[in-house]
């Protein structure tokens, strides 16, 4: 049993460690594209094209759903791909929609149109390319009306992060968040729209104020998928669990084990 988790580099470790608590007895197939991360500087089509050849090499490992935990592929990739290029019988869900959903207090499969909701005003952290998609705007416009959306690109954190540079990560989200102040100066939630982002959510919870409430990604979407799989256990696929990178390694192994603090050992994917 296996499911597939992808992202471009390593901040998708955050779903994979709320997703194992979650369902203690799943296995997981991760691949991080560190070879190519990180995505959130490049073009739409190639952040399409990185994504569909990762998620055919968690296909081929075995796995029938895969989790895009990554905002920005989830941003530019996951509707071209639904549209034309998924087989039938797999399934590639994004990491959007749990989090709007949770922002909006909408349950799962809820299709009624959009209405008013409580939060009026709230800041977008993300990289470039998510915010230039504008797919945080699009998704939530189908759930709620009168949401007044301020994003904020990051540009420098994941880099920051990847390299264990958590001085430099912390200088740059504070920076962020100064800069998104000056735009909204008064958000009432701010939603962190990057799965690297939650190794920084304390850093943007004081820079932002405790008034503010700051959503994060990983619990809210292992709480989604386990959810989809009570629903769909026909999408548990056959694989075997296994850490995967294009990059080395050896590095990214060592990365890893700082990330979430217990041994991580990756393989070539």
């Amino acid at each position: 049993m296996a499911v597939g988790i992808f992202d471009s580099g390593l901040g998708g470790l955050t779903v994979l460690d709320a997703a194992q608590k979650r369902l203690p007895e799943m296995e997981f197939v991760y691949l991080a594209d560190s070879a190519h991360a990180p995505y959130g500087v490049r073009t739409a089509d190639d952040i399409y094209d990185l994504t569909v050849a990762a998620v055919r090499r968690l296909f081929d490992a075995g796995c029938d759903l895969v989790i895009l935990a990554c905002n920005t592929a989830s941003a530019a990739a996951l509707r071209r791909m639904q549209e034309g290029w998924i087989p039938s019988h797999k399934r590639v869900l994004g990491v959007f929609v749990p989090l709007i959903e949770a922002l909006t207090e909408r349950h799962w499969g809820d299709n009624s149109p959009p209405r008013e909701v409580e939060v009026k005003h709230v800041a977008l952290f993300a990289t470039p390319a998510t915010v230039a998609s504008r797919a945080f705007q699009r998704e939530l416009a189908f759930r709620a009306i009168g949401v007044d959306v301020e994003a904020q690109a990051c540009g420098g954190v994941v880099d920051a992060i990847e390299d264990g540079d958590m001085i430099l990560a912390e200088a740059l989200v504070r920076s962020h968040v100064d800069a998104l102040r000056r735009k909204m100066p008064d958000p009432q939630a701010a939603v962190l729209g990057c799965t690297h982002y939650p190794l920084m959510q304390d850093t943007f919870q004081d820079a932002l104020g405790g008034e503010v409430s700051v959503f994060s990604q990983a619990n809210i979407v292992a709480d989604s998928l386990a959810d989809y799989l009570d629903r769909h256990p026909d999408k548990i696929g056959a694989g075997e669990a296994a850490f995967l990178t294009t990059g080395d390694p050896r590095r990214v192994s060592d990365r890893a084990t700082q990330f979430l603090r217990r041994q991580i050992t990756f393989a070539a994917a």
